[in-house]
């Protein structure tokens, strides 16, 4: 599950990147990108236990600020020193995870709801273009009750999986499988956490360790 957790983690990164008109490449081994990707999205996430250095830094800006999610935790990369690691996550299909309180929620359909998703997210502005709105396998998820409460579920290729990424605000955890059965139905639900347990406390059990290698 952990390989079906990195390939969704790539898509996602994919799926970013080609919004900003920077797509990137897939190979059994690794997803990578030649140009520089927008900020906190890396050059390459691995796809494999397999993948070494030679499958990544060919094929990407390995120049300062370059950063590399080594998916299984397993890369030794010259010149590169740990950001931070954290823990793929995974949960079931079943929703019957009880919500903490009534909600509703919106997917984000227009670029003014966009610039204000990405604000309460905490970001500064154009990171989450208008181009990610009429991607099918992407939906960015937001309360309708003011409070500051949202997550992004990005569909794997070939629909095995859905990713939760981007989760922020109180409310969000408590409805994360709910909102994901009833957009993707019957999917999985795999993503990752520097602190696991508010995920944990809501379904999701861990599945191994990642890290995030960065070029000083």
């Amino acid at each position: 599950m952990i390989e079906e957790a990195a390939l969704n983690n790539a898509a996602w990164c994919d799926a970013l990147c080609r919004a900003h008109g920077l797509p990137g490449a897939f190979t059994p081994r690794a997803w990578t990108n030649p140009r520089r990707t927008p900020p906190y999205y890396p050059d390459a996430v691995t796809l494999s236990p397999e993948a070494t250095d030679a499958d990544i830094l060919p094929f990407i800006d390995d120049t300062p600020g370059a950063s590399v999610k080594d998916s299984f935790a397993a890369l030794t990369l010259p010149g590169f020193e740990l950001l931070f690691e954290a823990t793929w996550l995974h949960a079931g299909p079943d929703a019957r995870q009880g919500a903490a309180r009534d909600i509703r929620w919106r997917v984000v359909r227009d670029a003014e709801t966009l610039r204000a998703w990405e604000e309460a997210w905490g970001g500064q502005g154009g990171l989450f273009t208008a181009a990610l709105l009429g991607d099918p396998s992407v939906k960015l998820l937001w309360a309708e009750e003011g409070t500051a409460s949202g997550f992004v579920l990005n569909e794997t290729p070939g629909g095995r999986t859905v990713g939760v990424s981007n989760v922020f605000g109180d409310d969000a955890w408590p409805h994360v499988r709910t909102q994901a059965a009833a957009l993707f139905p019957g999917r999985d639900l795999v993503g990752y956490e520097i602190d696991p347990a508010p995920a944990a406390e809501h379904g999701f059990t861990p599945l191994g360790p990642l890290r995030v290698w960065l070029k000083n």
